[in-house]
């Protein structure tokens, strides 16, 4: 408490009349500071263009040439052979050509299209598999001239052609490599002046040969060790099939083998063997396959994957 408070206020001057309020203004309110704006990022005149949004959307393509169906399948339009004929189930095929599907004769077409849906996955990872595949088959077609090349027996071989050279019986012989490291040289009994179609024949004839005579020397080498016998070998030119056996122990290998590894053809003539004692692709097949083969799954996976010289 204050003690002089009202002391002598009876002598004081009257109080001046209190002041009206001034109105205060409220100030505006502030916006907070923003980050200035980043300069704008440089042209780079060697960058590819965009990509238009069309383009984004635009379908992969899969056409079969016998084509008389089609379906969307994901970011794919995949045109399919289809045929009907005397079966049980429906059947996909994916080969060098595209998508081929059989169906038995009394399944509705939208069971047929169901059946493609359920495989979608699987279709279109072995669709683009094979066209993966034929992309690296073109790049190694055979220019037939003087100083092409190709694999036998998985190593490079370089065509010469040598008219002179006294093998004109046999069509062609087999040097060693010129540098050391470098591929072997194929001599073939060609003209300089031969035609792409002449010396391609030339060719395919020196390596049938080989094809033949050691097809025989693994077949010999494999029959006893799984306890069969071969009666005949044929050699065939098959797009799509590398072998095949009969149960009359005729064997059908394909002579391009010749341009893969031993033990890729190893594999080859035994799997065919294999069917003289198990004419099916069933559990006892592969372990009857395996028991000369230990390491086929890797040698199939081989066989799949390698790309075979494009002939043409």
């Amino acid at each position: 408490m204050d003690l002089f408070e009202g002391l002598g206020s009876e002598f004081a001057p009257p109080a001046p009349a209190p002041e009206r309020p001034r109105r205060v203004k409220k100030p505006k309110p502030v916006a907070p500071p923003t980050a200035p704006l980043a300069p704008p990022a440089p042209v780079d005149l060697n960058a590819p263009p965009a990509v238009p949004l069309a383009d984004t959307l635009t379908l992969a393509n899969f056409a079969h040439p016998q084509a008389t169906r089609e379906v969307v399948l994901g970011s794919a339009r995949v045109a399919y052979e289809f045929k009907r004929g005397k079966r049980k189930t429906i059947g996909f095929l994916v080969g060098a050509e595209g998508l081929s599907v059989r169906a038995p004769r009394w399944v509705a077409l939208r069971d047929v299209d169901a059946a493609i849906h359920e495989k979608s996955d699987w279709i279109l990872r072995k669709l683009t598999e094979t066209q993966q595949r034929h992309a690296r088959v073109e790049a190694t077609r055979i220019e037939w001239k003087d100083g092409a090349g190709f694999p036998f027996l998985g190593e490079p071989v370089v065509m010469r052609l040598d008219p002179k050279h006294g093998f004109a019986s046999v069509g062609g012989t087999l040097d060693d490599a010129v540098e050391e490291g470098g591929p072997r040289v194929l001599r073939l009994a060609v003209a300089q002046n031969a035609e792409p179609s002449q010396i391609r024949d030339a060719a395919q004839a020196w390596l049938m040969r080989q094809a033949r005579k050691l097809f025989i020397e693994r077949l010999d080498h494999f029959a006893p060790l799984l306890g069969v016998q071969w009666q005949k070998l044929s050699l065939s030119n098959a797009s799509t099939r590398w072998g095949s056996a009969s149960a009359d122990g005729s064997i059908r290998l394909n002579w391009r083998l010749i341009h893969f590894r031993l033990p890729v053809i190893d594999y080859v003539v035994a799997h065919e063997l294999a069917h003289l004692r198990v004419m099916d692709h069933s559990h006892r097949f592969w372990e009857t396959v395996e028991s000369v083969v230990p390491d086929y799954d890797l040698l199939r996976r081989q066989l799949k994957d390698e790309a075979v010289p494009r002939w043409g």
